[in-house]
């Protein structure tokens, strides 16, 4: 996945230079997971079942399908043709399958867990048709919150991401193939896979701005059922160019099955040289996992080190009085989170808008006026900030900025701290800034320091 071409691989792991360019292009946020259902490990009775299979067994049971008429690793896609085959009808088999997962409740998968907690990943695509990811991400972020957005994909009405991906302000789920329901508007067999294909390389049922991102970042398809044509199809369908074509962004296949295909495998090595295959949907994601944590450990003697993951709880709606107010940009909101979380177990009570409309005047308003009552006001700076020269944030720091000037010579209200490298000297803010105290927390991490001192800030203000 380097700009250069890289041979496809033949074994079952990456070398440790295609892992440093994925988890450096994963930290500049230009890495999609496209996740399928070999990832989807669900606990049935006390034992380790894949969920597709469950379901097969439990839709034939529904439709009172005989199972002596199916191959011996039935498929749910089998099930279904051997329905229809028996004159059953299409839609009591979305009906009946919806009934048995919503009755079901499955804990989301360790390897979806896993996924959810990389903070770089903001879009999701989805192959499947339930809601496991969603819940992971939830769970993982947001402490089990309803906050991640969903969009299901369907031939007969396009669902397309609410804005550019830059803009997205909270983690999106793209399911590709269609969401769980009791209506046929999601693939459940070889020939809905098909439909949904050809509706995806209509010009008018494409969710554009979906596929421009998928054409314009690099692409984890892990644990996917797709084979052979299917498969190659997907990928030309995903870059829009002939997989041949020069390119500057690639893809790694991690699943079960693709090595063995020789034909695709072949297929793939003469021409498409910038996609890589690793053994192993479940064993992908761990040792990603395990990599990307080890390059966001923080440092010996920072606050919260040594403590896992922290898992993260929404601000609310409206801004409590007195509250601590931060001012980000989009893309630096999983350090944020970070910030809050560790100023809250010091005991003190951040807000920021997780929305980030930046449009309209209701919304406009009630920014002016929560930071027209915050108790102290944290502008984040990072690369991120650098690089928007216009952006609402910096609205935000103007606003901060009006309510200062009402205020004593020497007053604390704007405690500006960086992620990064940016310093006072360099960073583009406000030239009042300059004159203040810069505190690093790299990465979000809260030093015991800051969160001492804030929290004593707030306390006398509070008296």
């Amino acid at each position: 996945m380097t700009h250069a071409a890289v041979p496809l691989l033949s074994g079952a792991v990456l070398d440790e230079n295609a892992w440093e360019d994925l988890l450096s292009f994963i930290e500049d946020r230009r890495v999609i997971p496209i996740v399928g259902p070999e990832l989807l490990m669900v606990n049935v009775e006390g034992r380790p079942r894949l969920l597709y299979d469950w379901v097969a067994e439990r839709l034939a049971q529904k439709l009172n399908v005989d199972v002596r008429e199916l191959p011996p690793h039935y498929s749910l896609n089998d099930v279904v043709c051997l329905f229809l085959a028996n004159r059953g009808r299409r839609e009591e088999a979305y009906v009946r399958l919806r009934g048995i997962l919503k009755d079901a409740e499955f804990e989301p998968p360790l390897a979806l867990r896993q996924l959810a907690a990389i903070s770089d990943f903001d879009l999701f695509v989805s192959t499947t048709f339930d809601g496991l990811l969603e819940t992971a991400i939830n769970r993982e972020r947001f402490g089990g919150l309803p906050s991640t957005e969903v969009i299901a994909y369907t031939p007969n009405r396009v669902s397309d991401l609410p804005a550019e991906r830059e803009r997205l302000t909270r983690p999106v789920v793209y399911q590709l193939f269609g969401k769980l329901s009791a209506s046929p508007s999601y693939v459940i067999s070889d020939e809905d896979l098909l439909e949904y294909l050809c509706a995806l390389q209509s010009e008018h049922l494409a969710p554009e701005r979906l596929f421009h991102e998928l054409e314009h970042n690099h692409l984890l398809v892990i644990g996917s059922s797709l084979t052979n044509w299917v498969a190659r199809l997907f990928l030309r369908m995903a870059k829009r160019q002939r997989l041949s074509a020069p390119r500057d962004v690639g893809e790694v296949l991690a699943d079960d099955h693709t090595l063995e295909d020789e034909r695709l495998v072949r297929f793939l090595q003469q021409v498409s040289m910038h996609t890589r295959i690793y053994r192993g949907a479940e064993r992908f994601v761990a040792e990603l996992s395990e990599r990307w944590q080890a390059r966001r450990a923080p440092a010996p003697g920072a606050a919260g080190n040594g403590a896992g993951p922290a898992r993260f709880l929404l601000p609310a709606r409206e801004m409590p009085d007195n509250a601590v107010f931060i001012s980000y940009a989009r893309e630096d909101l999983p350090a944020v989170q970070r910030i809050k979380a560790g100023l809250e177990a010091a005991g003190v009570t951040p807000w920021f808008d997780l929305d980030q409309l930046e449009v309209g005047d209701d919304f406009d308003r009630k920014i002016q006026r929560n930071i027209g009552r915050c108790s102290y006001f944290i502008p984040v700076i990072s690369a991120n900030t650098q690089r928007r020269l216009e952006a609402y944030f910096r609205r935000e720091w103007n606003y901060a900025l009006d309510r200062a000037r009402n205020m004593a010579d020497g007053a604390l209200f704007i405690l500006p701290v960086t992620l990064d490298a940016t310093g006072a000297a360099d960073a583009i803010v406000p030239e009042r800034f300059r004159a203040l105290h810069f505190t690093s927390l790299p990465d979000g991490t809260v030093t015991t320091e800051f969160a001492a001192r804030l929290a004593e800030l707030t306390r006398a203000r509070s008296a």
